[in-house]
């Protein structure tokens, strides 16, 4: 009998570390969507002020068609991607059209010193640092969740339920982890 009730007891104290693992599984998944959602605002905010920075370079370097185009070529594309990596390979795109339309902008003193680019170039900056909190979060819930999926016991729970590991969200290149620096 005793030992019909510690069978009892191991098969109940299992159960509930089986039903914890899963619900802390579930919301990690939850943590990492809502980190992602939290990237998809940020860049959505930076790819609405990127049109009104490219009209005001426009205005001033006119016979840099080519720069605007790949600016204008690689906001739709970052906009459109939908995984991770497709976000990812589209962000590293734009950010070197962005470093280029900048370089452009370096070479007009009056676009330099017109007050509506510099509010632009502030904004873009801020959305800049906001965008990499927001990263570094996402990866923090990612990292938190390909964890538990790996770790044992859990990641028999995690198989069983076919939990998957949620990518990274980083910039391959190192000299492109650093916001690039403008100076006008």
């Amino acid at each position: 009998m005793i030992a019909l009730i510690i069978v009892a007891a191991l098969i109940v104290i299992l159960a509930l570390y089986a039903v914890s693992v899963y619900n802390r599984l579930v919301r990690l998944k939850n943590l990492v969507q809502e980190a992602w959602s939290s990237i998809d605002v940020m860049l959505k905010k930076r790819y609405d002020l990127i049109p009104n920075l490219v009209e005001t370079v426009k205005g001033y370097a006119s016979h840099e068609r080519d720069t605007f185009d790949s600016v204008t070529q690689a906001r739709t594309m970052a906009k459109n991607a939908g995984s991770v990596q497709e976000k990812e390979a589209a962000e590293k795109n734009l950010n070197q059209a962005m470093m280029n339309l900048f370089a452009v902008a370096e070479q007009y003193p009056d676009l330099k010193a017109n007050a509506n680019f510099q509010q632009l170039q502030t904004e873009l900056s801020s959305l800049e640092s906001d965008t990499e909190k927001s990263r570094r979060y996402y990866n923090g819930t990612a990292r938190e969740n390909n964890t538990l999926i790996e770790s044992f016991p859990s990641n028999i729970i995690a198989n069983m339920y076919k939990f998957e590991k949620a990518p990274f969200f980083e910039l391959q290149n190192v000299a492109e982890r650093e916001v690039p620096s403008v100076k006008f």
